[in-house]
């Protein structure tokens, strides 16, 4: 069983590694990535939040985690790099629908970034339909149960 838990813990890695890092150094190589593109809806793609300084963050620790986990650092990259997709694609379609960047949205802020990178890593790691079930379910309320305590602890900009 706890290995069917190992993908969650990679989950919250690909998420936590880039706010961590946002925290420890402020502005400094916060590049955005969609360059600061506006759509003609006057809303950027995605906003200030979806960073390269992020999705390398995020790709470099779940590698790391996954290789000290025996799963191979390929899959944990893949499931960093698919998750933080996942959340640019929450942002893209946050902007969309004309909230603001750290709006909630509750499903939407976790499900894309949870279910992308689990369905790519399903078959190798012997996930099935409930096991995706339960792991997205576990990521949405592990990052509702968090959000608050991070805000307070100035990690956050918003406590949800």
């Amino acid at each position: 069983m706890w290995e069917k838990t190992l993908p969650l813990l990679l989950l919250i890695t690909a998420n936590g590694a880039p706010i961590l890092l946002a925290w420890r150094l402020g502005q400094r190589w916060d590049w955005p990535l969609d360059a600061g593109w506006m759509l003609p809806d006057g809303r950027r793609l995605l906003g200030e939040s979806a960073t390269w300084r992020g999705l390398v963050a995020g790709v470099a620790s779940t590698a790391l985690l996954s290789w000290l986990l025996g799963l191979g650092p390929g899959l944990g990259a893949l499931i960093g790099f698919l998750s933080l997709v996942g959340d640019a694609l929450s942002s893209f379609v946050k902007r969309r629908l004309g909230l603001n960047p750290g709006d909630k949205a509750t499903g939407l802020d976790q499900i894309p970034e949870a279910l992308l990178p689990l369905l790519a890593v399903a078959g190798p790691l012997g996930l099935d339909w409930l096991d995706l079930i339960l792991l997205v379910t576990a990521f949405t309320l592990f990052d509702m149960v968090v959000s608050g305590p991070l805000y307070r602890l100035r990690l956050r900009r918003r406590p949800y």
